[in-house]
């Protein structure tokens, strides 16, 4: 029984199933998935890291958004905010908030000179660059950004991101006060509609936050679809979790008892590291809905065997060459991922290897596209199959390395000549033939 369950739920592809169990698989697996990750301990721990490098930075960033704010004239909109955000704390949110405003009101930076200034612009920034690691790590994304685009792409969301948003608030507010909007609002059915939009408007703006980190925070490309389905669903796990942290933070009078005046600290640090898993949930949802072949029960990146690693470098030739025979559209990575239903991080070493060994060329166009390095005709498939699976051998051991004795040479030296006699005249116009009849 728990076999066939086993198979009805990991075995085989989504696009292979029809009927009810294509839908009913996918969602099925997505939660099993997820809470094998969170069990795993690695979102867990990068919230952790998160919350620890958010109390370093959070000050610094309130002060460098409230200086921007105020050049524009609309920093008195920073309170509602903070109070929106740590309302959940309760009764204590209010006293929270005016201490950070006193605070970063009191802070002066001509007190902390350069080296102080250049610590706390630090400080800030290593919070961007460890939502992105936070975030590459879950999208398998092995590198940053450049420098360049680091420092570009942070200044960028910490300079003009706040002014965008406290001036779209703003403005909405002069525009609700006024004689025309207040008369409008006391008009039904307008008022109660109305009222109904004030109350939805603050979900939306959360899960558009959310969409936009998922859409731009990774260092790989995004599709809209995913990161809103992430941004959904991680706005929504939001909007629960704040409702039930309120209630928690309403009836744990134990705590303030037992810890006194540092309960409230306490509170403060549970709902940061509640927002932060929320926000890599939601990465986890965007990056399994982008790549459903990432949806396997095992821990860790998915491997290829060695059995796997010649197949599929096969199957890539056999695409690639047949595309560029026939003329058609270069095949682009997510494209081949798509078609061989294989992990991107499995498939790219693959394509590495072919690449490095000289047997394909990535075109500059982007996203860049696959092409053979040379007519299809002197490709040896021996060639193929040899470069896959001598790749990383330059780098790691390679048999001169480790030295076996002479029953074991012998029959190692038997199984490469037994395949270099099946594919040794063999090449990649002949696994593409027969060729298409012209018309």
């Amino acid at each position: 029984m728990r076999s066939a369950v086993y198979g009805a739920i990991w075995s085989g592809r989504f696009d292979g199933r029809a009927g009810w169990g294509a839908g009913a698989v996918r969602p099925l697996r997505m939660l099993l998935v997820l809470i094998r990750d969170l069990a795993y301990g690695q979102l867990t721990l990068r919230a952790t890291g998160l919350v620890f490098t958010t109390l370093l930075s959070l000050v610094p960033l309130l002060a460098l958004s409230f200086s921007v704010l105020k050049a524009f004239g609309v920093y008195n909109q920073i309170d509602p905010i903070l109070l929106k955000f740590l309302a959940p704390l309760g009764e204590k949110s209010a006293d929270v908030s005016k201490w950070l405003i006193k605070f970063i009101e009191n802070l002066n930076v001509k007190v902390l000179g350069s080296i102080g200034l250049a610590l706390l612009i630090y400080t800030v920034v290593s919070l961007m660059q460890k939502i992105e690691e936070s975030v590459n790590f879950i999208w398998h994304v092995p590198q940053l950004r450049s420098f360049a685009r680091r420092f570009s792409g942070y200044l960028s969301v910490l300079l003009i991101g706040p002014v965008l948003i406290f001036t779209i608030i703003g403005v909405t507010a002069t525009i609700m006060t006024t004689s025309q909007a207040q008369l409008l609002l006391h008009t039904e059915p307008i008022g109660g509609v109305a009222y109904a939009l004030g109350q939805t408007i603050p979900v939306f703006f959360v899960i558009a936050v959310f969409v936009f980190a998922y859409r731009f925070a990774p260092n790989t490309r995004v599709r809209m679809s995913a990161a809103l389905t992430g941004g959904i669903v991680a706005g929504m796990l939001w909007q629960a979790a704040s409702w039930a942290f309120a209630e928690f933070a309403r009836s744990s009078t134990q705590y303030a008892a037992i810890y006194s005046s540092f309960a409230i600290f306490l509170l403060f640090l549970i709902w940061l590291y509640l927002n932060w898993l929320i926000l890599l949930l939601g990465a986890s949802i965007a990056f399994y809905t982008q790549n459903p072949e990432y949806l396997v029960l095992e821990q860790g990146e998915p491997r290829l065997s060695n059995r796997m690693r010649e197949r599929v470098a096969l199957l890539l030739m056999y695409l690639i060459g047949s595309t560029y025979r026939d003329g058609g559209a270069p095949w682009t990575f997510s494209r081949l991922t798509q078609r061989l239903g294989v992990p991107s991080y499995a498939l790219q070493m693959v394509l590495a290897a072919l690449e490095q060994g000289g047997l394909l060329l990535k075109t500059g166009d982007d996203p860049p596209a696959y092409l053979p390095s040379r007519d299809i005709g002197s490709i040896a498939l021996k060639g193929i199959l040899h470069v896959v699976r001598t790749a990383g051998e330059e780098h790691y051991l390679e048999p001169d390395s480790l030295p076996a004795p002479a029953e074991i040479e012998s029959i190692l030296a038997k199984m490469d000549l037994a395949l270099d006699e099946q594919v040794r005249e063999l090449t990649l116009r002949d696994l593409l033939a027969p060729t298409p009849a012209s018309t």
